[in-house]
């Protein structure tokens, strides 16, 4: 059917498997993060915070995760507007949006199926390799049609 269009979605169970992946590399590194997983539509999969993971980072983490559905990881996004002045000014104070690390989209055979937002750790590279800890169990994924 032409008007039709056939998509596929991040389940709960990988969501939950980045989830746990997120966990496991912010204590190897002493990190204590919030972690949001998002379908490719943009709603909730999967939250959690970690004991002592700052509050305001809960925002801060489900911005990456929408802003990466994009499809573009949010460090990516802010080199690529930071050589522009007016997006480097406009683009950030839209609502939902974040220009920092730790927001990666989710993309299983080149096809968005939903994304990843990590904050909460002393830096924005800790936040970056607890979500790039998660794209590894995404890798494993075969899809199924």
């Amino acid at each position: 059917m032409a008007d039709v269009v056939k998509k596929h979605s991040i389940s709960f169970e990988l969501a939950r498997k980045m989830v746990d992946a997120v966990v496991a590399k912010a204590k190897e590194i002493g990190a204590s993060e919030n972690v949001v997983i998002l379908d490719d539509g943009g709603n909730l999969k999967a939250f959690i915070r970690m004991d002592r993971a700052p509050i305001p980072t809960i925002e801060m983490a489900q911005n990456k995760a929408y802003t990466a559905l994009l499809g573009v990881s949010t460090q990516d996004f802010f080199n690529f507007i930071q050589g522009d002045p007016s997006l480097l000014a406009g683009i950030p104070a839209l609502p939902r949006i974040a220009a920092w690390g730790g927001g990666l989209p989710i993309k299983v055979n080149g096809e968005l199926v939903g994304a990843i937002g990590v904050s909460g750790a002393p830096t924005v590279q800790n936040d970056i390799d607890c979500a790039s800890a998660a794209l590894v169990v995404v890798s494993d994924v075969v899809p199924v049609d």
